[in-house]
Parts: structure tokens; sequence; C-alpha cells
């Protein structure tokens, strides 16, 4: 807590300035122009690594970067957390982009790749049901590098298929359909602080560079 004071403290002396009427414009509204969905682990930091300011990006951020498949708004087990976050973003703030973010060294995913439950946290055993499905096609999508580790691995397949959840929501899939929406699947590497991005074409993740920026994005 000491840590946290004493950065809102070295905030307001020494960085606030620059922000001031970045901030005075913020207070009248927000228009970012991504949905940013990523893990809830505190190395991964999205404004970093990406270089983003205030009002650039709509985060939501939970265990292993998930996205619980649309089931029906009133359904008993549907997270309206995740939907009420994408409706807002897709509906009301109309952003253009969705990324999903998984990253290396993930724990959610080395949990998923535990033969044996914890029967110490039911409710993180029970919210990872909605990644289990990365598990089936492990041998299917050829690994960004040879020496990548296989809960590494399984980390950017995870980010395929909440990729696919998230297409099976009604917000999503129509803005998909009018051409006015795109979904983007990204991997931070920490150890390296590198972030690699899913080719359809080449059908695995490659590393973000400038090349890579002029050619696609």
């Amino acid at each position: 807590m000491k840590k946290l004071i004493r950065g809102i403290i070295e905030f307001r002396k020494n960085v606030l300035d620059e922000y001031r009427e970045t901030f005075a414009k913020l207070a009248l509204g927000q228009s970012p122009d991504t949905l940013f969905i990523a893990c809830s682990d505190s190395r991964v930091v999205p404004n970093l690594f990406a270089s983003t300011n205030p009002g650039d990006l709509f985060v939501v951020r939970n265990i292993g970067n998930i996205i619980p498949p649309f089931i029906g708004t009133h359904h008993e087990n549907f997270d309206e957390s995740i939907a009420a976050a994408i409706e807002f973003a897709v509906l009301i703030l109309k952003v253009s982009y969705i990324i999903v973010c998984g990253h290396s060294e993930c724990g959610a995913m080395q949990a998923l790749m535990r033969s044996k439950p914890n029967n110490e946290t039911p409710h993180l055993e029970h919210w990872l049901q909605h990644a289990k499905t990365a598990l089936n096609p492990l041998q299917d999508y050829p690994p960004s590098s040879s020496k990548i580790a296989p809960h590494n691995h399984l980390s950017q397949i995870n980010i395929l298929q909440q990729i696919a959840h998230l297409k099976t929501y009604p917000s999503v899939k129509q803005r998909l359909e009018d051409k006015t929406l795109s979904i983007y699947g990204w991997w931070f590497d920490i150890a390296h602080a590198d972030v690699y991005a899913y080719e359809n074409d080449l059908k695995k993740f490659v590393l973000i560079d400038e090349e890579l920026a002029k050619k696609v994005y």
C-alpha cells in the first residue's frame, strides 16, 4: 500500500501537469477505439507495452483472458459482467477493434494442464471450464517457436478459442457482418517483453515488428 501511495504522490508532483489537459478532456467523455481483453496477471500492463494514453483502451481483465460463450441473457450460468463490458464497448462506445491478449507463464493455463483439480479453489476451477476447449486442438496449431513450453503454447491456443467465444455474442456478430469491427489475437512474452499477433494466413503467432505493422495494420 505504501508503494501505491508514494506512486500517487509522485504522479501528482512530476507527471500530472503533462496529462492535465488530457484528463480535462476525458472528463467530458471517452471514445476509445479498442476493447482490450487481457489476463488479470500483474505482469501484463497493456498501456505500457502498447504505449497507449489514457482514453485509448477500454480494458477488461480476468483470470486467463477468458470470454464465456454466449448462452442467452437470462441463463442462470451466463456471465453478465463480461457480456455487459462487451455490449458497452461494441454498442455504446462503438469500438472498431477488439484485441484478446494472452501471455506467457500464465497461471491459469498451467492450472488447466494439471490432471487433478484444486479443491481449494472451486470458483477458479469453475471459471477455467470456459478455457478447457483450448486443450483439445493443442496439436492442431503450430507453436510460434520450437522452444515454446507446452503451457505457453496452450495460452496461445486459448486466445483463439476465446475469440471464437467472442464471436458468439450477437452484438459482435452483427458488427462483424457489417464489417465495422475487427478482432485480433495478441500474445505477450513476459520474459522478452515481445508481443505476437496471430496471422490467419500463416496459422501462427508472429512477432509484431515494423515489417509486420506495415504489412498488416
